[in-house]
């Protein structure tokens, strides 16, 4: 992936911190490394086409869900476009955060938005029951969660189940994600699975109610696993991590954890709990240096993520904005995006369809039908990218947590909190008595020395 420039940004910035004319400034606030720098650099040029009017772009770039919800949420920050993960639209939309889309400004024959698959528009739509969530949120990038790993030492057969986070033969050589929501999604489809098959839940209600029944039993699965992880992986990009020194490098990994699709692509890892497009990411790079990783999702479910394009409350050019993220679903920018960062668009339409067709490269037809429509039911696609219709039969959205983040967290710093370990407490208590015995020695000798010879106590006497 192909971060920004330095410089690019330096001027973006540069422009954003001088403009007195918001009207024509627009504020995008992205993930890092999730754009194609080209769709970016052209937008103001199409924009000016359009409208006769100029934009200059300050464009930020944010690594956690939540921090970044926090510069919108407390500071108030005037960012036209986010773009945020699907429980952080929900939560949006619950605390009033977000402004209609304007879609009824965009002329016809530059109308984007409907190049967005009928599918991730569904799934949109179910994260609220009183607003239509399609007129606050168009989707951007979308996947799922499932394994990466080394074929050299694991079968995909193996990995069929999400059981083999229990197997005993993958002790120490698992990488979990450090993302409580993402592994809870897809532990709690495994804890009820038979409920599931049986037809006394639904995926939908799993997902939404967020129990301490539920907790309670993913914790039970995560601490039986526990052997088996060999480090909590934070989700740093390869740049970032290719700029630290080797001292920085050993903070990073003593403070996050270790970085799991990093060591999938040195061979030094059998298996990481991973999203797709991570997942895609590292079977790329792996391939360059001559190494076979692949993907594969379980078959009890998955949770399906998504990223939204949305228009904070406290933006200030809705115009631009609007524009932007009509201009995002253009099936040429989509295609460039994908091929520059390695995640899946929500836009369909033929040009993708084509794009993404490889008889070649993908000798296993998919059916792809809930994402392109009619016809598109053998595909020659990549699973990684785009999971055959059965998969996604079985894959959930993931909700805000609401009231239940709380012990959802503490249940997860619990699973993560390492048990002192027998020999170092045994280790412990030795020093610590014999630091004690130094002390009453010491103690003891101290008092000797203040008492008074019998030779000084005679001469006192005489």
């Amino acid at each position: 992936m192909k971060r920004l420039t330095s410089l690019l940004l330096a001027v973006l910035m540069t422009a954003g911190l001088w403009a007195a004319d918001r009207e024509h400034t627009l504020k995008v606030y992205n993930w890092a490394d999730y754009i194609d720098e080209s769709v970016l650099e052209s937008f103001p040029e199409w924009y000016k086409a359009q409208t006769g009017e100029e934009v200059e772009i300050i464009y930020q770039v944010f690594d956690i869900n939540e921090s970044a919800l926090t510069q919108i949420e407390v500071a108030k920050e005037d960012y036209d476009v986010f773009c945020p993960s699907e429980y952080i639209i929900e939560r949006m939309l619950k605390q009033n955060l977000l402004q209609p889309i304007q879609k009824n400004i965009i002329p016809d024959s530059i109308n984007y938005f409907n190049n967005v698959s009928a599918f991730a528009v569904d799934k949109f739509n179910k994260m609220s029951n009183t607003v239509n969530v399609s007129d606050y949120a168009v989707g951007y990038m979308w996947g799922t969660t499932g394994f990466l790993y080394n074929p050299k030492f694991v079968s995909q057969k193996e990995l069929s189940s999400w059981s083999a986070l229990l197997n005993p033969k993958f002790e120490n050589h698992i990488f979990m994600k450090d993302a409580v929501r993402d592994v809870y999604s897809v532990l709690v489809i495994y804890a009820y699975h038979e409920d599931l098959e049986a037809g006394t839940v639904t995926l939908d209600e799993l997902m939404t109610n967020i129990t301490p029944e539920r907790i309670d039993s993913v914790e039970h699965i995560l601490n039986a696993a526990k052997k088996n992880v060999a480090g909590w992986e934070v989700d740093f990009g390869k740049e970032e991590i290719d700029k630290l020194n080797e001292r920085d490098k050993k903070i990073m990994v003593m403070r996050y954890g270790l970085f799991g699709k990093e060591e999938m692509t040195k061979g030094n890892a059998w298996i990481n709990l991973s999203w797709s497009g991570d997942a895609a990411w590292a079977i790329e790079e792996a391939a360059e240096v001559g190494l076979e990783l692949a993907y594969t999702v379980p078959q009890e479910g998955t949770n399906v993520w998504f990223d939204g394009w949305v228009i904070p409350i406290y933006a200030k050019n809705t115009k631009a904005a609007t524009y932007f993220i009509d201009y995002m679903c253009r099936q040429d920018n989509a295609i460039k995006n994908m091929n520059e960062i390695g995640y899946v668009s929500v836009v369909g339409g033929e040009e993708v369809l084509e794009e993404i067709n490889d008889p070649e490269a993908n000798p296993q037809p998919l059916n792809l039908t809930y994402f392109f429509g009619e016809g598109a039911d053998s595909v020659y696609a990549d699973p990684v990218y785009y999971p055959d219709l059965a998969v996604i039969n079985k894959g959930g959205l993931m909700h805000d947590a609401g009231d239940s983040m709380e012990p959802l967290m503490e249940m997860w710093n619990r699973v993560k909190a390492e048990p002192m370990d027998l020999w170092v407490m045994i280790v412990l208590v030795i020093v610590a008595g014999a630091l004690l015995g130094f002390l009453v020695y010491k103690m003891v000798k101290s008092n000797e020395n203040r008492k008074p010879s019998n030779k000084k106590k005679r001469q006192a006497k005489a």
